[in-house]
């Protein structure tokens, strides 16, 4: 018994607290306005609030259980991971479905009627692999034909997830590639390339890739009229009018105009980040953006003080999912950016999107631990 406390404690010392804080503030924030933008909208219903709350008590073992395991040594066991994020993907073309809010068959349906998207866990086990390649390739991520490799490996998951047909979420595989190639140490050059052919490759994508209805959004964002209001730009517009209803301080929880009538479509979702500025004001958009902020700072000091460079471009890949989806969330509330469905971590209503996050937190507090295997010495210890 006193064997248990003691690790208890050592964990407790060895841990990165504020990380922890940070992260079950920001949930718990997130929880209270899913509660608020569903309770009245699904007729007084407490399940997404519920769901909610179930995914961070299961994201918190996760965070225990997962960051007492050196991230050196299960990361070895990199074609394991690949394949659980990978089958359940290959599934979602034989026998995905499309919940209500979405025409993507990218859910799967579980025992007991639970709905799951393995495009999140995929998201986690890219950065496993991903970050073993670079951490086994050493300085040997500078040269020309690895680079090529590592490219195809980052292309995998992006051309799985578009031809599934979530190009928001594929964007986001995108930016985490190029994130975790910019820590594993790439030479400049490789990026101007890139920027330049992708500069080149715009028109290509627009009008050879892009759907009509990824073509109209873009085409209403910039050129839109009046009567795209009502059509396109209908979700964006009505979230603008509910943003400014909230002012400074806001309508109050449960009582935005638009919020609680469902004028604001997906405001649990996408929108969540309106909602929050209809009901608590400038003042609840500039705390959850500063939460948001804090908890991709935390990550990236972890990587930094990292031992490794497989540290450093782990937390590297989790900063870049985290924070890549706030701002491209938040400019689609903002109305700066197409609507094309990426949530707000820590807010938007989703189990598998908030336990997904917290398993890469799980990763991501492994490495603070393990930084200098302070927790295995006090172990030893013992």
């Amino acid at each position: 018994m006193r064997m248990m406390f003691r690790r208890i404690a050592d964990y407790i010392r060895e841990c990165d607290k504020l990380l922890y804080i940070l992260c079950i503030v920001t949930t718990l924030y997130g929880c209270v306005m899913v509660l608020s933008t569903t309770y009245d909208y699904y007729g007084q219903s407490f399940s997404n609030f519920i769901t909610q709350l179930g995914a961070l008590a299961l994201g918190l073992i996760a965070i225990i259980v997962i960051s007492n395991f050196d991230y050196k040594n299960f990361s070895r066991f990199w074609f394991l991971i690949a394949l659980v994020g990978l089958v359940p993907v290959g599934l979602t073309f034989f026998i995905g479905f499309a919940p209500g809010v979405t025409d993507d068959k990218a859910w799967l349906m579980l025992p007991g009627n639970i709905s799951f998207q393995p495009s999140e866990l995929l998201k986690i086990c890219f950065v496993l692999t991903f970050s073993y390649h670079c951490h086994v390739l050493g300085d040997r991520v500078k040269k020309f034909w690895h680079v090529v490799l590592l490219c195809i490996h980052g292309g995998i998951p992006v051309v799985l997830i578009h031809i599934q047909g979530d190009d928001g979420t594929a964007l986001i595989f995108a930016l985490m590639f190029v994130g975790m190639m910019f820590a594993a140490g790439v030479k400049a050059r490789y990026f101007i390339i890139a920027l330049s052919l992708a500069a080149v490759a715009i028109p290509f994508v627009y009008l050879f890739i892009m759907n009509e209805d990824q073509q109209a959004r873009i085409n209403a964002l910039f050129f839109g009229a009046e009567a795209d209001y009502l059509n396109t730009l209908y979700q964006q517009w009505r979230g603008r009018i509910g943003m400014a209803n909230g002012g400074v301080f806001g309508q109050g929880l449960f009582r935005g105009t638009l919020t609680q009538s469902g004028g604001i479509p997906y405001a649990y979702n996408d929108f969540i980040f309106t909602a929050i500025g209809e009901e608590l004001g400038l003042v609840g958009c500039l705390a959850c953006l500063i939460l948001l902020a804090a908890i991709g700072i935390r990550i990236l000091r972890v990587g930094f003080r990292s031992e490794t460079k497989l540290g450093l471009v782990i937390c590297s890949g989790i900063f870049t999912m985290i924070i890549s989806q706030t701002i491209i969330n938040v400019g689609m509330c903002l109305w700066l950016l197409p609507v094309i469905g990426v949530a707000l971590p820590f807010f938007s209503a989703g189990g598998t999107s908030l336990l997904c996050t917290y398993l890469g937190l799980a990763v991501v507090m492994s490495v603070h631990i393990h930084r200098d295997s302070g927790l295995m010495r006090l172990r030893e210890k013992d």
